[in-house]
């Protein structure tokens, strides 16, 4: 019997001190920290609320903002995955270079890659004036149902349209199909992945003018080294870096700003 509990306090330590060693691990790794907040501990949430943490982010705001008010829809987000739970919007401190970004290019048509709960697409469409337009695409349903409602509820809804599919298919129909004849800013932030080949379509499909602006964000963390690769060494593009900070955390992160020259 005493041997059997000494076996059982030593597998409660150990189980404590690997518990211990990881919560260290995540507040100095932002790799640990990431995988941490979307993979283990969203799954367990997820479970016990039976919603997804993108419905419980929705929820947060349409019980604490303002309808109508963009700002206090941002505000509503921020506050909701700086204190509850971490996700991939922007944030406010890379929003803000995304901000002086927008004002800077002031564009009739914007494209975003990579929707998800609409953060960055109400961030943007508060800027744009009047009669300019923002299309932005989201490959998942479940993201782009959530995207569609923040929209309406920010009060941006007349100037974003939001198209569902993988970026791949929808960027060669832009042209034709929703009449997009040059595109003035593109937003880049979906699976980074997706960043070179896509740049590479924009341009292929003639959808950058001279002056174009693309602004990539997490070329950093997770990152996207095929796509810095692609761009600082394409005569074609002129590049500027902006060092930030991972969304809600510590971590070193930075977004790629590269104009088009024609």
């Amino acid at each position: 019997m005493l041997e059997s509990s000494s076996v059982l306090l030593f597998i409660v330590f150990l189980l404590l001190f690997i518990l211990l060693l990881f919560v260290v691990l995540i507040r100095r790794n932002a790799t640990a920290a990431l995988l941490w907040n979307e993979i283990i501990r969203e799954k367990i949430t997820n479970l016990i609320m039976n919603q997804s943490k993108e419905q419980r982010i929705l929820n947060f705001v349409l019980q604490n903002a303002v309808r109508g008010d963009p700002c206090s829809v941002l505000d509503a987000i921020d506050k909701y995955c700086s204190q509850k739970e971490w996700a991939m919007n922007v944030g406010s401190e890379k929003g803000v270079i995304l901000d002086k970004t927008v004002e800077e290019v002031s564009p009739s048509v914007a494209l975003e890659l990579g929707t998800y709960c609409g953060y960055s697409g109400v961030r943007i469409a508060r800027l744009l004036k009047a009669g300019a337009r923002l299309l932005t695409v989201e490959f998942n349903p479940q993201f782009a149902a959530i995207a569609k409602q923040m929209f309406e509820f920010a009060g941006v809804q007349d100037k974003v349209r939001l198209l569902e599919g993988p970026s791949e298919e929808i960027i060669p129909q832009l042209k034709k199909k929703y009449e997009v004849d040059t595109l003035d800013f593109v937003f880049l932030d979906h699976w980074k992945d997706r960043y070179t080949p896509d740049t590479i379509r924009l341009q292929e499909c003639n959808l950058l003018r001279k002056g174009s602006v693309l602004l990539a964000d997490n070329v950093i963390i997770p990152g996207a080294p095929e796509f810095l690769n692609y761009i600082r060494n394409n005569s074609h593009f002129q590049c500027t870096n902006y060092p930030s900070h991972l969304e809600y955390m510590k971590a070193d992160d930075a977004m790629e700003k590269a104009v088009f020259l024609g």
